[in-house]
């Protein structure tokens, strides 16, 4: 071991820094005081006691931190993924408020081209919070997700749109 090497010992596990997952905290913080509701001064410190303790106390449990490859690329996923949520809101209403609708639920296999576990777990919650794609599955085995839809009448264009809409930009973010 180099005198410049700064990896924990084997078998030690680094300590975290109050700073850690700086992404992390200040999601905290912004959570904690819409849920208030108030920028009152002790919301504000309560925010920040969260924001630096919560990740301190929760480093064991979250693994080593995932740097992302392609922070734009991000912001336009979120960007997207709160986009196509508003429009399934308003697809599934019209669907469940039109008495003539007639909706073809169906379970859509999606192939995984991801390996990265964040990843794949960011797409599974990304379809489980897209109204319109009721659940899913993923299937390590088979390398693929399997998604409950509410209303599919081409399971392979929703597989292919998952794909490109979801995986695709995941794909460039995680590497």
């Amino acid at each position: 071991m180099s005198r410049h090497d700064t990896s924990p010992p084997p078998g030690r596990q680094r300590r975290a820094g109050w700073l850690s997952r700086p992404v992390l905290s200040l999601l905290i913080a912004a959570v904690w005081l819409m849920l208030q509701q108030s920028l009152a001064v002790p919301q504000l410190i309560s925010a920040a006691v969260l924001a630096l303790l919560l990740p301190r106390l929760l480093h064991g449990f979250l693994g080593p931190a995932t740097r992302l490859r392609a922070p734009l690329v991000a912001l336009r996923f979120v960007a997207l993924v709160l986009w196509d949520i508003v429009v399934s809101n308003l697809t599934v209403a019209r669907l469940v408020l039109d008495p003539r609708a007639a909706p073809q639920p169906a379970w859509v296999p999606v192939p995984l081209a991801l390996t990265h576990p964040t990843a794949i777990t960011l797409l599974a919650a990304v379809i489980t919070t897209t109204p319109g794609t009721v659940s899913c599955v993923v299937d390590e085995e088979r390398r693929q997700i399997l998604v409950h839809a509410l209303d599919c009448d081409d399971p392979a264009a929703l597989a292919a749109q998952i794909r490109q809409r979801y995986e695709a930009p995941l794909m460039e973010i995680f590497g």
